[in-house]
């Protein structure tokens, strides 16, 4: 009986022995807890500040393709697709509406020999060209009048830098001391990308007839 005592005692320090070791161990490979540990399977979660939270589809704003004006060359696509880019105001068919405001206007100026309205709507160099012309007809008003505009088109594009270039061709029927007659213009209008201006500025001019009833050619 004494004898199976001590061996049970022998047994439950063998077993102490063991669990001390073995907690040891444990330590010494695991280190001790702080109370700062992740939770059990945190580890296998990518962490916030490695790895960012997808965006949301509703986070990305998709611009649609732009939908060009009637009679636009579809080779002008990419590049007013990248004028709309860099200047998010522009809308071509809105454009369009301005451009037909600015032709009647600037031309209703120049057959009265009056340039004061159009400062702000065409460059300094187009208003000297005009004034030029103006005077090389003697002043005085022409007694012409723009009975319609027929066409405007966007017929070429261009971003130079910041700045965005349009040019429209217009069809126009105009009437004159000989009569109604059908003049053909092309003008470039440019604007400053971003610019919270909404105005287009006239730059270069253009046209099929060589008259001085019309605009002067204005190239750059």
């Amino acid at each position: 009986m004494m004898m199976s005592d001590g061996n049970a005692w022998i047994e439950i320090v063998l077993l102490a022995m063991l669990a001390a070791f073995i907690g040891l161990r444990l330590v010494s490979v695991l280190g001790k807890r702080t109370g700062q540990e992740r939770p059990i399977g945190d580890s296998f979660r990518p962490s916030a500040e490695l790895v960012p939270a997808p965006r949301r589809e509703a986070d990305r704003p998709v611009r649609g393709r732009l939908v060009l004006p009637a009679g636009t060359d579809a080779a002008l696509q990419p590049i007013l697709e990248d004028i709309a880019a860099a200047d998010v105001g522009f809308v071509p068919e809105k454009f369009l509406d301005g451009a037909r405001f600015a032709y009647g206007m600037i031309l209703e100026a120049f057959w009265a020999g009056n340039l004061g309205t159009l400062h702000g709507l065409a460059s300094d160099e187009v208003l000297d060209n005009l004034g030029a012309a103006i005077d090389a007809r003697g002043g005085g008003r022409l007694d012409n009048r723009l009975e319609a505009i027929d066409a405007a088109v966007i017929h070429g594009a261009d971003l130079v830098g910041t700045m965005v270039e349009v040019t429209v061709r217009f069809t126009a029927r105009v009437s004159t001391a000989d009569g109604e007659t059908q003049s053909h213009d092309v003008w470039t209008f440019s604007r400053l990308a971003g610019s919270p201006d909404p105005a287009w500025v006239l730059i270069a001019t253009d046209n099929e007839a060589d008259s001085s009833d019309m605009l002067p050619d204005q190239h750059d």
